[in-house]
């Protein structure tokens, strides 16, 4: 049997983002900006450090400006290249050379799992990788890296997934899973239980956005039982997919930020300026000398 490769990345990316009203009532929440980069861009830059050579976004009505980011804008290069500002010139031309973007709608807000089913047509008969967009990971090793070379190894459906504390658990997705002998990242799923009330967790192993998923999910997702309000949850696709292949947890080695909550997007946001080559230092003075 030949050997998967994970060549294409699914991002979820349909959802009006409420949370961050009025800011997002026209810009996409995939479209605010994390120090000097929008929040879709770190995760399709994650995908393609992992070798995903397509991108794949799941937009809905109003959210083109995502692809037009990807895209050439030959008038905004023209003027740069006329006013000699190659540095800046050079930042414009990466974007739109970083992977190949296709893009396909969900007309609906019909759950995750609706959202990656949509992906069907384009992922086609291979693995692929799901990436959240509001859930940055800051990994010296990329977090879907990190998570290709374990599918490398399993040739199995993956699940990022890091230890929640205490009570937090119940915000999660959480995984019945059994350490690996041979690798204990890799932890072997029996069960999985969406926001589990307090004290009933299987474990303190939450789910995360991060997935690399067989293309068997798709069945998995055509047939199973809609959930409240008629969402297709991909929990309960991939549960149904563990009857008939394996799937496994990964504790990834990084950082994430929930920059989906506007608590998390500021922590990240002062995070990833400290660490910034131009920025770091100067941020750093400022808050030093800030009054709290």
């Amino acid at each position: 049997m030949a050997t998967m490769k994970v060549r294409k990345a699914v991002f979820p990316a349909a959802g009006m983002g409420t949370r961050f009203l009025p800011a997002t009532k026209v810009t996409p929440k995939e479209m605010l900006t994390l120090v000097d980069k929008p929040l879709i861009q770190y995760g399709v830059e994650e995908a393609v450090a992992a070798g995903c050579e397509e991108i794949i976004l799941v937009t809905s009505r109003g959210k083109s400006i995502m692809e037009d980011h990807f895209d050439k804008s030959a008038e905004l290069e023209a003027s740069l290249e006329a006013k000699g500002k190659t540095a800046l010139l050079e930042i414009a031309r990466a974007v739109s050379k970083l992977a190949k973007i296709n893009s396909t709608r969900q007309a609906e807000a019909l759950g995750l799992g609706h959202a990656v089913l949509q992906a069907k047509s384009l992922v086609g008969n291979e693995p692929f990788a799901v990436i959240l967009p509001d859930d940055i990971v800051d990994a010296q090793v990329p977090c879907m890296k990190q998570m290709v070379e374990a599918f490398n190894e399993t040739q199995a459906s993956i699940l990022g997934s890091e230890i929640v504390e205490g009570d937090a658990i119940s915000a999660y997705g959480c995984l019945a899973c059994t350490p690996d002998p041979k690798n204990p990242k890799l932890l072997a799923v029996s069960d999985m239980v969406e926001k589990p009330k307090p004290g009933t967790q299987p474990s303190q192993n939450a789910i995360i956005g991060r997935y690399i998923l067989t293309p068997r999910i798709f069945d998995m997702l055509e047939t199973i039982t809609p959930g409240a309000g008629g969402e297709l949850q991909l929990t309960d696709g991939i549960k149904a997919l563990m009857q008939y292949e394996k799937v496994y947890g990964f504790t990834y080695e990084g950082k994430r930020h929930d920059a989906g909550d506007k608590l998390g997007f500021l922590k990240a946001t002062v995070e990833f300026a400290l660490k910034n080559e131009q920025l770091g230092d100067k941020f750093r003075a400022w808050l030093k000398e800030f009054p709290l």
